[in-house]
């Protein structure tokens, strides 16, 4: 049922999507002589950033279910998160907090992702202050992402993990999200034994909080990283 029902909410995601593209085309062939070529070609365009945001993280997805894409590796968390920042290109600087040898077993790749996924939404949100800290709290590697936007209603705050959800601030600020992102970075962290939640942040913002098992602390058997979660 599960299954179902997140097929039937991609489909209609990508069908509103092309369905959009398709009228603006329409209208464009019938009235050529009303129509503003710039404009017609930004709406195209941003339909089709919203076509291929929701593909890879379909993509994403799928290859979580399909189990991990290499064997488990020890990553240094604090090089990793430098890295997939000194590789962006965000509108407002991230300032960084980060303690050294948080060492953690892991799918880099997939780790990554949840990292972006994470800064995205926060770059989304933000006005002027973004800020990613990474500690040590006993077993675990916490790693949080902080913003001064609008913040989270304590209400909102598990559904915002569920697929296809999008709050009514996040449709104002970017329209090319499916309601993905969030849910996606949830499932890895999950599957590699560790968890994320939002809280109220310091800033008045949204507070995400990662935390996962040290590479020396002791995991319940049974489980590994990149275990597939059913949609």
């Amino acid at each position: 049922m599960r299954k179902q029902r997140f097929a039937s909410d991609a489909s209609h995601e990508l069908r509103t999507v092309l369905a959009g593209l398709r009228a603006e085309l329409e209208e464009a062939r019938l009235h050529p002589e009303e129509t503003d070529l710039g404009d017609l070609l930004a709406g195209a365009l941003r339909n089709v950033e919203r076509l291929d945001s929701i593909l890879t993280d379909l993509r994403v997805i799928a290859e979580m279910e399909a189990g991990p894409p290499h064997e488990l590796q020890r990553v240094d968390l604090a090089e990793l998160v430098r890295e997939e920042i000194v590789g962006r290109a965000d509108r407002i600087p991230v300032q960084l907090r980060i303690e050294a040898g948080a060492t953690i077993t892991a799918v880099p790749i997939r780790i990554s992702r949840v990292l972006t996924n994470l800064l995205n939404n926060a770059q989304r949100h933000a006005r002027h202050l973004i800020e990613v800290r990474l500690v040590h709290d006993g077993d675990c590697a916490e790693l949080t992402v902080i913003d001064d936007g609008e913040g989270v209603a304590e209400s909102q705050r598990e559904r915002i993990f569920e697929r296809f959800t999008r709050l009514d601030a996040a449709r104002r600020l970017d329209r090319t999200g499916a309601g993905l992102g969030l849910a996606i970075a949830r499932d890895i962290a999950e599957a590699h034994l560790g968890s994320l939640h939002v809280q109220r942040a310091v800033t008045g913002g949204a507070c995400f909080v990662l935390r996962l098992p040290l590479a020396d602390a002791a995991a319940p058997a049974g489980r590994r990283a990149g275990t597939a979660v059913d949609p």
